[in-house]
């Protein structure tokens, strides 16, 4: 399969467009906060990703005042966030497929390996006959009542 070419800039454009020094974006490397993609040539190449995280970085120093390590620790949160967002969505993409699914095919009885056990009311109902004396609950299901005096 070929590759994709995405735009990319140089470091010398970015640094023009956010009016940064270029050492700057190189700290930035440095620190772990870009990763920009290198040329044949071995020359920082950077993608709208990489822009878009620097334009996060920039507002978090420059607006907010945060120090680089605190910027790290955001942008780890960031990412971790997005990664499990990722999984609740494939979570409930598959609940809901297997929900489709077996309302398609309704389960054939109670054996049945439902999400949800699904028990008919008139299982859970006793029919006593006339004849048969009504015997009295356990006691552990008896309610028990306290007086309370105020």
């Amino acid at each position: 399969m070929p590759k994709r070419n995405k735009a990319a800039y140089m470091i010398s454009a970015v640094a023009e467009q956010y009016n940064l020094h270029p050492q700057t974006l190189r700290m930035y490397e440095r620190e772990g906060l870009l990763k920009p993609s290198r040329s044949d040539g071995n020359t920082r190449l950077y993608t709208e990703d990489d822009v878009e995280r620097l334009e996060v970085i920039l507002q978090l120093t420059r607006e907010l005042g945060v120090n680089l390590a605190g910027v790290e620790i955001i942008l780890n949160m960031r990412e971790k966030m997005e990664e499990m967002q990722r999984q609740i969505e494939q979570f409930v993409a598959s609940l809901n497929s297997e929900i489709a699914q077996r309302v398609r095919q309704p389960a054939p009885g109670p054996d049945s390996q439902a999400l949800v056990p699904v028990i008919s009311v008139a299982s859970l109902v006793r029919v006593e006959s006339e004849s048969a004396p009504v015997e009295p609950a356990p006691a552990e299901f008896r309610v028990r009542r306290k007086k309370v005096t105020l």
